[in-house]
């Protein structure tokens, strides 16, 4: 797919690595519409990209909230052809704990219902979009790029939830690529590992580089502009398609 030809939707784009996605996709040509419920942020955001960027708040779990988004998104770009799924929550809780007992029920069940339904809810909706489109001279509709995590396979102490919900994320990708291939409609999922993102933007500076000399190489956090880079290649290159790419510096993470 050419990058002066998509028109992507990106959930959780309002910052982190939906944010540095948005900003590489507009340098190269594309336009985007940038869904996240923080409202200020993003339109702080579109004032700063321009025509090429479009905020709408929009909930993942909520189909009514995903459709009107979509709708909208199509009425002022014409298409879409690309979702990127960042939207995401993170909890930290054991499964038994002498001090607070079982994990919360509730805890669990927004996290799966936010990163792991969330995901699909966007993807079943955008598609019914993507099927519209002409196929390009590759044969080629659609791409979804989804985001996982290192933790669908090297979850810690306290992440159960989390694993869980990124490790839903890993194993619907194949079943998505599958499902529609027949539509000329691309799946990928990325899992990235110990990123700069905001969910460690309330972390020591030292804490920082603690975490980042964990990674073999780089030895360091890992920057959203290079999960940028990476959708970019996967939207750009028609053979990737089923597969779980990870971002992750080759880190595998201790139990604690």
């Amino acid at each position: 797919m050419n990058m002066d030809h998509v028109s992507a939707v990106i959930t959780g784009g309002a910052s982190g690595l939906g944010e540095a996605t948005a900003r590489e996709i507009i340098a190269a040509g594309g336009n985007v519409t940038i869904l996240d419920l923080q409202e200020d942020r993003g339109n702080e955001l579109v004032k700063e990209l321009g025509d090429s960027a479009l905020y709408v708040k929009m909930d993942v779990t909520s189909a009514e909230s995903v459709q009107a988004a979509l709708e909208h998104a199509v009425n002022t770009f014409g298409k879409i052809n690309a979702v990127v799924n960042c939207a995401g929550i993170a909890v930290a809780e054991k499964t038994y704990s002498g001090r607070k007992g079982a994990h919360d029920l509730e805890n669990f069940s927004k996290v799966i219902q936010i990163n792991l339904i969330g995901t699909f809810n966007t993807i079943r909706l955008a598609v019914e979009h993507m099927t519209k489109n002409e196929p390009n001279s590759k044969g080629e509709k659609g791409v979804i790029v989804n985001t996982a995590s290192v933790a669908a396979f090297d979850g810690q102490i306290g992440q159960v939830a989390y694993a869980a919900s990124k490790g839903g994320i890993v194993s619907m990708t194949l079943p998505l690529a599958r499902d529609l291939a027949s539509e000329g409609i691309r799946v990928m999922t990325i899992a990235p590992g110990l990123f700069e993102t905001p969910m460690f933007a309330s972390l020591p500076e030292k804490a920082k580089e603690s975490l980042g000399a964990m990674v073999p190489f780089p030895s360091r956090l890992g920057y959203p502009e290079e999960y940028a880079q990476l959708v970019k290649s996967i939207c750009e290159n028609t053979m990737l398609n089923g597969e779980v790419i990870r971002l992750d510096g080759a880190v595998r993470m201790q139990p604690k």
